[in-house]
């Protein structure tokens, strides 16, 4: 089962890859896999911004802040790529919730 991420999630690049950036797109390879994964220009910047652990939600307001993009538009592609890392592995997620745990 997957975790779900959330704003509140703290996310960070997983330890086993290595990565450069490539005129503004990132390569980066899988040390697990041997697998080679490349990412646009934007993802490229959201791989760099979570090389230290910051939650969903600052990343969302740096993107924001960065690029000419509508808000809602912005938070689906952003939830999008990170499940996409996380689901191969590349993405180390630690979600924090609001309230008591039930």
């Amino acid at each position: 089962m997957s975790t779900q991420i959330l704003k509140t999630s703290t996310v960070v690049a997983a330890k086993d890859q290595v990565w450069c950036d490539l005129v503004g797109e990132a390569v980066i390879l899988d040390l697990k896999s041997g697998v080679y994964y490349g990412l646009n220009p934007v993802g490229a910047r959201v791989w760099s911004l979570i090389q230290e652990p910051r939650t969903v939600g600052a990343v969302l307001e740096t993107l924001l802040e960065e690029y000419d993009v509508e808000s809602g538009c912005c938070e689906a592609e952003l939830f999008a790529l990170l499940e996409d890392l996380a689901g191969r592995e590349l993405l180390e997620v630690k979600v924090t919730t609001d309230g008591p745990a039930k």
